[in-house]
């Protein structure tokens, strides 16, 4: 099992990709929409005109003011924003190279990230991203652009080594507020990252990008984030050296271990959910394309509610 994935697995994954980003005329009235389309529903739209309501009209775009002056109801149009700036933010960090069954984060993160940045390549918008965590490296930064140069870059950089044996360094944070400085309104910002920690220090970051830009976040997730095998006494190296003697055959510690992640994962929902955030976990155990489909087959159903 390799802990990063190679570049033409990557590329590969590009015909994979138009199940992820149907045309957007088909958006409205489907049933099922694929990971970039069902994001970019709903937004990234420009106001065009107010018309007259006909039937059929969806009352949740009325405009009550031109209603209530002329007393007859009246709609908002919209058409759909062609071209959009899409940054795919991806983890790098020392924990990335974790993973017990399927494949490693590191890879599945990378993965994830060639699925949406084909899908948004073949509507084309401005395809860009940010690899961060990584020690040595350091923040990697690529401006969304026409064309898939960006996204090429990117790509090549999720199948480079990184550094290992070193300290893991909590930089989501710098890394969103740098990679979406001059981005404009509407911009569209996937976090592919291990969240299996504290967040609540990135709500203020996160609260501010929503106001300008849609995001969505993907945690990855391994099952051993929250539950170890029984395996006896087990001796974990952390990313900083850090030696851990642990008793998995312990049953009151097994379960505070399962405690422990429950609650960092709803303190992540939470705030999701108070900002308005798309939250789609990935785990290393599922394929990633039918991983993210159903995630998004849910998504619509919620929706259509």
């Amino acid at each position: 099992m390799s802990l990063y994935p190679r570049l033409d697995d990557l590329l590969e994954l590009r015909h994979q990709a138009h199940t992820l980003g149907v045309p957007s005329h088909h958006l409205v009235n489907s049933t099922f929409a694929g990971l970039y389309a069902s994001v970019f529903r709903g937004a990234g739209i420009n106001f065009e005109e107010v018309r007259e309501y006909r039937e059929g009209d969806d009352i949740r775009h009325m405009d009550w003011k031109v209603t209530a002056r002329f007393n007859e109801p009246h709609l908002k149009v919209f058409r759909e924003e062609r071209e959009r700036s899409v940054v795919l933010c991806v983890d790098r960090g020392p924990h990335m190279g974790f993973g017990t069954r399927g494949t490693f984060k590191s890879v599945q993160a990378a993965r994830a990230a060639a699925l949406i940045g084909w899908a948004a390549s073949r509507l084309n918008d401005r395809v860009g991203g940010m690899a961060f965590g990584d020690p040595e490296a350091g923040l990697q930064h690529f401006r969304p652009a026409r064309g898939r140069r960006a996204l090429w870059q990117l790509l090549r950089t999720l199948t480079q080594p990184a550094a290992e044996q070193a300290a893991s360094i909590d930089c989501l944070a710098g890394a969103l507020r740098r990679a979406t400085r001059g981005l404009p309104t509407g911009s569209l910002v996937f976090v592919i990252a291990d969240l299996n920690r504290e967040v609540r220090d990135l709500e203020g970051v996160l609260g501010n990008l929503v106001q300008r830009s849609s995001v969505v976040v993907l945690p990855v997730d391994d099952p051993a984030d929250w539950e170890i095998p029984a395996m006896g006494s087990v001796t974990f190296t952390a990313t900083d050296g850090t030696l851990v003697e642990i008793d998995t055959d312990d049953d009151a510690a097994a379960s505070a271990y399962r405690d422990a992640w429950q609650q960092r994962r709803d303190t992540l929902k939470a705030m999701a959910t108070r900002l308005n955030v798309i939250l789609m976990p990935i785990r290393t155990d599922q394929e990633i394309h039918l991983s993210l489909i159903h995630s998004l087959e849910q998504r619509a159903r919620a929706r259509s509610v």
